[in-house]
């Protein structure tokens, strides 16, 4: 099973991007997205690779479900 995470984009140079989730900070290729990003759009990232733009509201929503599930794990 394949999972992509909502993450924000904090900075952008060239094809690559440093973005956080949940402060947790990577760098991530733009090279398979489909569109330009901009610095603060939310992208779901599978395999270090932003793969499609997602709105902020869906992003937090898939993320709150994430942390959900991690705590739910971990109880």
């Amino acid at each position: 099973m394949c999972l992509a995470v909502p993450s924000r984009i904090v900075e952008i140079n060239d094809l690559l991007a440093t973005v956080d989730v949940y402060g947790a900070r990577k760098e991530i290729s733009l090279l398979l997205l489909p569109e330009e990003a901009q610095i603060g759009d939310y992208v779901l990232v599978h395999a270090g690779f932003a793969i499609q733009k997602v709105d902020e509201v869906a992003a937090n929503d898939a993320l709150n479900l994430l942390k959900e599930i991690a705590e739910t794990i971990g109880e």
